[in-house]
């Protein structure tokens, strides 16, 4: 626990094929009033499309942001889902970024992507509006995708949680589990893919040691495998406490905040009396500016 360191193919203008069913009962739910983007320019036979599509959704309940995938078109060595996002929130809606899945008929993941969404403009309150969203062959999951029975869905990133190495739940009181516990959920959560450290506790130890309690943050959806972490403590005056690179076999989960205490031995210390009003840790802007320490990890 502590170390001492394909070609393209547009979207096909004239409706399914119909087929005789049985009536449906009337559904209880919202419906909304399809839109086009102004920037877009379709035909009629393509407007007519659109509308065939959207008149097939279901309805929805009030106060609700959904996304349903009406086709998926190749293109290149990728794909184009298209998309129509629909709003019966009584106010507009104006989205910045969006993860979206492409899910297989049993919830499989078949592809992943984060879209900027500011081309897309405002969704009106009870309007539906399609979308043509690009996935690159990186982005897929899986070699084949699906004719039909796939479907598109948000991404909602999970709530930012703590994460403890089993030798840190074993020693901690139920006390000391609750602070931590506390500071993860009130911490404003790292930005997507971000990865960041926040100090906890820096303390000088009998020994000369400076001890420094971290929370590494992972605003990822990936683990992440640290093997060496250059470390660069400053004091509430911005001079350089202690700056040090520690070789570590370390993974913090997606989504998680793990604590981690490094000690910095007293060759690795630049100031005899930081001044602690307030102070950071951060990863040198230069791995080279490190003092490489080889120290060996222990649990406490």
């Amino acid at each position: 626990m502590i170390f001492r360191r394909k070609q393209r193919t547009e979207l096909e203008a004239k409706p399914p094929a119909l087929h005789a069913e049985q009536p449906k009962q009337p559904e209880a739910g919202t419906k909304t009033t399809l839109s086009f983007h102004p920037d877009w320019q379709l035909s009629p036979e393509e407007m007519y499309v659109y509308r065939f599509y959207h008149e097939q959704l279901p309805p929805l309940q009030p106060n609700q942001i959904s996304i349903s995938g009406v086709k998926l078109v190749e293109y290149n060595d990728g794909f184009v889902a298209v998309a129509i996002l629909r709003n019966t929130l009584p106010k507009p809606v104006r989205f910045e970024r969006i993860r979206l899945l492409l899910l297989g008929e049993d919830g499989t993941a078949m592809a992943r992507k984060e879209f900027d969404m500011s081309p897309f403009g405002e969704l009106p309150p009870m309007t539906a509006r399609p979308w043509r969203f690009l996935f690159a062959a990186e982005d897929k999951l899986v070699d084949q995708l699906p004719a039909d029975g796939w479907k598109i869905a948000f991404e909602l990133t999970p709530r930012h949680r703590l994460d403890l190495e089993e030798s840190w739940g074993q020693a901690l009181s139920a006390e000391q589990r609750q602070q931590l516990q506390a500071l993860v959920d009130s911490a404003p959560p790292p930005a997507p893919g971000e990865v960041n450290f926040m100090g906890i506790e820096a303390k000088q130890l009998p020994s000369g040691e400076l001890g420094v309690t971290l929370l590494i943050r992972n605003g990822s959806d990936k683990h992440i495998h640290f093997e060496q972490i250059p470390l660069e403590v400053r004091d509430h005056t911005g001079d350089i406490v202690a700056r040090g690179l520690f070789p570590c076999h370390l993974e913090v989960k997606a989504y998680t905040s793990k604590p981690w205490t490094f000690l910095f031995p007293p060759e690795l210390l630049h100031k005899a009396e930081p001044d602690w009003t307030s102070w950071k840790v951060t990863i040198p802007s230069s791995p080279a500016q490190s003092e490489k320490q080889e120290t060996p990890s222990s649990d406490e």
